[in-house]
């Protein structure tokens, strides 16, 4: 499910024939301002794929939130703001929701976006449910399932209803990406899943990516079509920094970056003080977790090293070997709070502490081992009930300095209960197909035994909720957790009246969650990010008090941006609907406005220590320049850079 890089002949053809449609059929080509304005973005993580229903780390989501719009966006209390629907009202009964498009709206590429692309985009996820299959990884049906949608029709160009199977109000938070029916429509399930989308992309959303070098960067230039406010940035680059996040912060720190996100604890100790420079310790909607293999299935070839991890007194037993407040301390210098449940302190109506939390004790850690059936033998080795010696291999992404360091405690102290471990970092998507097992699909095996990895949240606790239920096995499931009574709980809190209600569900869950130890939530990390003040003004976070202005829910702030060094002028922070139907007023599509030239690209792997100050160029890269004068097309035409089949992301 890899996206694959066309070949250079392919790119050139198709973009040859998409500017002869709009020689023929739409506006000219407008004119490129000679020096853009470019908000540069940093990450330890690489962009994985560019199909929306492919991504699942926070910067694949940053980007297709810029890419597409969705439905319902989510202002910086949280609350509904206008998105791709202007406004909506609810029937009496609660189960039909209509939505108003606005009138005159475009895709990137000047096709109109209708109420027939939403009704396209969200059917196809419905029926794909409807069907027990998943689109792409998974991450984006639950937002669909969760609001019991049974279908979704267009009954104007400009009106979407959907109809929900019980009522409730969770279809104005989904993440669903409205998507160009005219580019994906004539797809079957298996070809969306596995659809490249390669640059440029065509979407309704602020910036549209025109460039991706996986391992390095993706360019974002603005939509000249987008309905919305135009933030400054007249381009946004995302520069990749996986394993390498001291290169990240020496670029930031000599300019070459406006953002960064989560540079590890010493790192973002040194910036507070730097110039020109605002830091934020978020408390944020995520942990970081030690996971375990728990399949009980055989799998060839496959599955973990030892029947032991799927024993939960095998796993309750590891928790007491495990010294949370060390690594808090340690390991993220204190920014965050030491983890206990599947539910972050963050969701203050739902987090529910365990009622018998784990102490750090090897000596009774050993006892409970011992009392599970799980003896040493006479040279000091853990031995499981099959009388092997259980050797447990650790696996983590290379996107955190962080798992390195835990990967580094959990092998002393296991170590001391005899228990051997052998780490290894693997890139995100590599880790990912690692943790499949056949449920998705043949080639998968579930092949490891424990992992070090997180997870974000939204703004309700359920997406969190639902990755230890059964049915997330194959898409969402990286734990292949499965317990009857923990997925009766989720469908009892899914369609509880009140929130009252509903908390007594979870709380259940949570209390099932830690006794069955399919997780130890090591700690609820704080977001740390840091931005330039001299390059971008007004900066806002989300949520307002506590947030960040990146990395959260949609694509808001980015279109909030002003010039630090332009006169500044009040730029309105779009009202959140407080109503089960909210409006902002239609208002027709903008005329095209003029698209930005792109700026130098980002050197492969970038050369933030260059004394410039600036990006390395890509060796002998050109930029493609349609010019039209006087009846001329010249054309200059850009090396080629590898691409194929296979490439790692």
């Amino acid at each position: 499910m890899r996206p694959t890089a066309g070949s250079r002949l392919a790119r050139l053809a198709a973009l040859a024939l998409a500017l002869s449609a709009l020689l023929v059929a739409g506006p000219p080509a407008p004119a490129r301002a000679a020096d853009p304005l470019v908000l540069k973005v940093g990450t330890s993580q690489d962009l994985e794929a560019l199909n929306p229903f492919n991504t699942y780390q926070y910067i694949g989501i940053e980007v297709y939130y810029l890419n597409y719009d969705l439905l319902v966006g989510f202002g910086n209390d949280l609350k509904p703001i206008p998105g791709f629907a202007e406004s909506w009202s609810q029937s009496a009964d609660g189960k039909t929701w209509t939505f108003k498009i606005r009138p005159g709206m475009r895709w990137s590429d000047g096709t109109p976006a209708t109420a027939e692309d939403a009704a396209w985009t969200f059917q196809m996820i419905i029926d794909a449910v409807k069907d027990g299959n998943s689109v792409g990884f998974g991450y984006i049906d639950p937002d669909v399932k969760n609001a019991a949608m049974v279908s979704a029709t267009a009954t104007d160009p400009e009106t979407l209803v959907i109809e929900l199977s019980r009522a409730n109000d969770r279809v104005l938070s989904t993440t669903v990406p409205i998507l160009p029916k005219h580019i994906w429509g004539d797809k079957t399930l298996d070809q969306i899943n596995e659809f490249a989308n390669d640059a440029p992309i065509v979407g309704s959303g602020p910036y549209q990516v025109v460039e991706w070098k996986t391992g390095q960067y993706a360019r974002l230039a603005r939509n000249p079509y987008y309905w919305g406010n135009r933030g400054a940035a007249d381009e946004v680059i995302f520069q990749f920094f996986p394993d390498a996040a001291d290169t990240m912060v020496q670029a930031f720190k000599a300019g070459e970056l406006d953002y960064i996100r989560n540079p590890n604890a010493l790192q973002f100790g040194q910036l507070t003080s730097e110039p020109d420079t605002a830091t934020i310790s978020s408390t944020s909607n995520g942990y970081t977790e030690l996971g375990f293999n728990t399949y009980t299935k055989e799998i060839p070839g496959g599955g973990a090293s030892t029947k032991a991890l799927a024993d939960p007194a095998f796993r309750d037993a590891l928790g007491y070997a495990i010294d949370k407040q060390l690594l808090l301390d340690k390991v993220v210098q204190g920014y965050g709070t030491v983890g206990t449940t599947q539910v972050p302190v963050w969701e203050r109506r739902f987090h529910t502490d365990p009622a018998n939390p784990r102490t750090f004790d090897i000596e009774l850690a050993k006892q409970k081992l011992d009392a599970a059936g799980y003896a040493l033998d006479s040279s000091g080795n853990r031995l499981d009930k099959e009388g092997k010696a259980i050797n447990l291999r650790l696996y983590f992404p290379n996107s955190s300095d962080d798992y390195p360091k835990i990967a580094a405690f959990i092998t002393d102290w296991f170590g001391q209960l005899g228990i051997q471990v052998k780490s290894q970092s693997f890139d995100a998507g590599a880790l990912t197909d690692i943790l499949l097992p056949p449920e998705a699909g043949d080639k998968y095996k579930a092949d490891y035994d424990m992992f070090i990895w997180g997870w974000g949240g939204y703004p309700d606790p359920n997406y969190l909720l639902e990755i230890f239920t059964t049915g997330a096995i194959g898409s969402m499931s990286d734990s292949q957790f499965s317990d009857p009574e923990y997925d009766a709980l989720y469908t009892q809190q899914l369609e509880a009246a009140t929130v009252e209600e509903r908390k007594t569900y979870i709380d259940r869950m949570q209390q099932i969650f830690y006794d069955q130890a399919p997780y130890h939530i090591l700690y609820y990390d704080n977001e740390l990010h840091a931005y330039h003040t001299d390059t971008f003004a007004n900066w806002q976070n989300q949520p307002t008090d506590g947030g960040t202005p990146f990395f959260v829910n949609g694509s808001l702030n980015y279109t909030l941006l002003t010039d630090a060094k332009a006169t500044p002028t009040p730029t309105p922070t779009p009202a959140a609907t407080e109503a089960p139907s909210a409006s902002a007023g239609g208002s027709a599509a903008p005329t095209a406005a003029p698209t930005q030239a792109p700026s130098p690209s980002p050197a492969p792997g970038g050369s933030p220590g260059d004394s410039t100050g600036t990006f390395l160029l890509i060796g002998g890269a050109a930029v493609l320049i349609v010019l039209i004068a006087v009846g001329l097309i010249a054309w200059r035409q850009r090396t080629a850079r590898p691409g194929g089949p296979g490439e790692e992301e």
